[in-house]
């Protein structure tokens, strides 16, 4: 899973993936024929061979359908997903980083599912309503997720010990306090060999942490279809934390997310943002590490969540969407729902799966608990790379020390120019 999410990292995601197939009515529609569906996805680890698994089981499972999967890496799967539809050589159903869906949908790929969240069969009335706000687009349901996790703090256990901090942050200023407390230098040379935090000002994990600051200070990025950058809650967010890596040096400046990693997997930061495929970093790494809930800001404790969604393709053959469907009940099942969790390490998306479901998974067990405070990034937004490239440049000019007014400023009409173009 950690390569996944390495890769959605690169295009504004990070872990993940699943697809699969599915349709009520098939049978009816398919007399004495099997639907066959064609599905994409990116999971190439561990979460691959539990997501193919369940894909074999369903097939097992009746005689209407039957679901071939197509193994392609995320940014494959991205550059020719629309070319392969137009030659009518597309999958059925796709498998996609979550803030992809709404640039597919609004070139009208995908089918649109209202009616299928409202079928009392689909299985999908218990699902997080976070997960589902990611999949709308313009006020419609296109796709149905396969994993929504809220990054979360993963925190060093051994340097905790050696400065006796017993128990993790809860809000900003115990944070800011023990990344203080957990930055040492010792020759004081104004270069902590040992930072509190590692806290990267660009090129993040799906560029989620720093919206996650935001919506912990009461700002946000874009709302109702407007820019909504340059507010005096972001300023007051921005401050606070570039006061903190420019004058405490609790983190480097111009970190990246790679460059994060590897600080945090070298014992070097006490503390960071990631997701689940940290736990393997750290394991690989031999850290001893605890995780733990992204602290509450002043406003609300939230964080920004990595997702996946799982799409149907529109086709002519309206039976293969309906074989879709049935695909989806299937996997939305709850013991399905929760051999996926377990076996791909996301979070249960049913919020009726809870954390003791899941307790053999120490790393999905902590996540759950955690599934809360998730906020799927820029749902619905089609253009949502360009908004989180210009709040990139933003962050990372901000942490270099350039004005925090004049950043805003810009960063406001630059977003608001890219929600503007269709």
């Amino acid at each position: 899973m950690k390569k996944s999410l390495t890769i959605f990292a690169a295009i504004a995601a990070a872990t993940l993936s699943l697809a699969a197939c599915s349709g009520a009515g098939a049978g009816s529609e398919n007399k004495g024929s099997k639907a066959e569906l064609t599905f994409w996805h990116g999971y190439t680890e561990a979460d691959g061979k539990v997501l193919n698994k369940i894909v074999d089981d369903f097939n097992a499972s009746q005689n209407e359908v039957s679901i071939k999967v197509q193994i392609n890496p995320w940014s494959v799967i991205d550059d020719t997903l629309l070319p392969a539809l137009s030659s009518g050589k597309g999958p059925d159903i796709v498998a996609m980083p979550a803030e992809r869906l709404p640039v597919y949908a609004d070139k009208g790929a995908f089918v649109e599912l209202d009616d299928f969240y409202r079928d009392p069969t689909s299985n999908l009335d218990k699902l997080a309503p976070a997960a589902v706000e990611m999949e709308t687009v313009n006020g419609h349901k296109y796709g149905v997720p396969s994993g929504f996790v809220p990054l979360a703090m993963f925190y060093n256990k051994t340097l905790f010990a050696q400065a006796g901090i017993t128990t993790p942050p809860a809000t900003w200023d115990e944070w800011i306090a023990t990344a203080k407390k957990l930055t040492v230098d010792a020759d004081n040379d104004g270069i902590p060999e040992q930072f509190g935090l590692g806290l990267p000002d660009h090129a993040t994990v799906a560029n989620g942490v720093w919206p996650s600051l935001f919506y912990g200070n009461g700002g946000d990025i874009v709302k109702d279809g407007k820019a909504v950058v340059d507010s005096p809650e972001n300023a007051r967010t921005l401050k606070t934390w570039v006061d903190a890596v420019r004058n405490d040096k609790i983190s480097p400046t111009g970190l990246d997310g790679i460059a994060g990693d590897k600080l945090f997997s070298s014992g070097k930061a006490a503390m960071y943002l990631g997701g689940p495929w940290m736990s393997s970093i750290a394991q690989e790494s031999k850290i001893d590490f605890g995780i733990a809930a992204v602290p509450a800001g002043p406003k609300a404790q939230a964080a920004s969540a990595i997702g996946i969604s799982m799409a149907v393709t529109q086709q002519k053959d309206d039976s293969k969407a309906a074989a879709a469907r049935k695909f989806f009940s299937y996997f939305m099942q709850k013991e399905q729902a929760t051999a996926w969790s377990l076996g791909s390490g996301w979070p249960p998306l049913r919020t009726d799966i809870p954390a003791g479901a899941v307790a053999s998974n120490p790393v999905v067990e902590a996540l759950t608990k955690q599934a809360e405070f998730g906020r799927p990034l820029l749902p619905g937004v089609v253009n949502s790379t360009d908004v989180l490239t210009a709040v990139d440049k933003l962050t990372q000019r901000a942490v270099a020390g350039e004005n925090i007014k004049d950043l805003l400023s810009e960063t406001q009409a630059s977003v608001q120019k890219v929600l503007d173009t269709k």
